[in-house]
């Protein structure tokens, strides 16, 4: 591997994967208690890299919600129940007869939410014998590709963030039909353009899954520019790709990421375990 593209943190290994975003991480066992400098040295890598990924780990449930619990506050996914044994890990599953996968659109997760999560950590429990990886894009590289009239135009406007959005629904009807639940139909209202709390830097924050028009404008006004930026903010230098194994973990800054999970191994099964962290109020 080039040099370039290994960097050392003082307690862990950090090997970028694409120029946009993303690493994987070398030198962790996340089943195992961790020290206060490893935590730091891996929340620093997810702020450098806005993705990190760890392979070969062993997470039951339990020892998957204490490792995200070092990062955040875990919280509920609202429109899906936890696993009985441990409610707070949520499981994404396509079945081998079903044809949509979960959320199987470009989005940033829950920004139909007040306060959409900081971050998600995604464990491979099963992973079919070919394709279900997931894609992410940064969308700090996405908002500063714009012009400087763009970005004027973006900084005066709220994108309304919707739970019932179509094409992001029809994704969860099975899982909710299995739990014998209904969707929840919940509102957000953020800055197309956000402020990282952490780094300062700004992000685009409208996406496919969930953002159906600008505030105060009509979903018609407000269709042109979305369709604009919902296909420059996925463009291919912008992204990476993660391919599964059982035992993989991503670990996902949802303020300045969006993801994809593609929808290629129709007739085989995949099984993740999903913990989200408590965000703030975009602004």
């Amino acid at each position: 591997m080039d040099s370039s593209a290994l960097q050392h943190y003082r307690h862990i290994e950090v090997h970028r994967i694409a120029g946009a975003l993303g690493a994987e991480i070398r030198g962790v066992d996340a089943a195992r208690p961790l020290g206060d400098d490893v935590v730091a040295d891996l929340r620093q890598a997810l702020l450098d890299h806005l993705v990190i990924f760890l392979r070969g780990q062993r997470l039951a449930p339990p020892q998957l919600l204490a490792f995200a619990g070092r990062f955040g506050q875990p919280v509920e996914y609202p429109q899906l129940k936890g696993l009985p044994e441990c409610p707070l890990v949520t499981p994404v599953i396509k079945l081998e007869h079903e044809r949509e996968n979960f959320g199987g659109v470009w989005h940033s997760d829950t920004t139909y939410l007040e306060r959409p999560p900081m971050a998600s950590l995604l464990y491979a429990v099963e992973t079919p014998p070919f394709g279900g990886d997931t894609l992410f894009a940064s969308q700090y590289a996405a908002y500063e590709a714009l012009s400087d009239g763009m970005k004027a135009t973006l900084a005066q406007l709220a994108g309304v963030n919707s739970s019932a959005k179509a094409e992001v629904s029809r994704t969860r009807e099975d899982r909710l039909r299995d739990a014998g639940a209904e969707l929840k139909v919940l509102t957000g209202v953020h800055p197309v353009a956000r402020t990282h709390p952490e780094t300062g830097r700004k992000a685009l924050y409208v996406n496919f899954g969930h953002t159906v028009r600008f505030d105060g404008w009509s979903e018609a006004e407000s269709a042109a520019l979305l369709a604009y930026l919902f296909k420059h903010q996925v463009r291919p230098e912008f992204t990476c790709r993660f391919h599964w194994e059982p035992g993989s973990l991503a670990f996902w800054d949802n303020r300045c990421t969006q993801h994809n999970p593609v929808n290629d191994y129709h007739g085989h099964r995949r099984v993740m375990h999903r913990v989200t962290l408590e965000g703030d109020r975009p602004y």
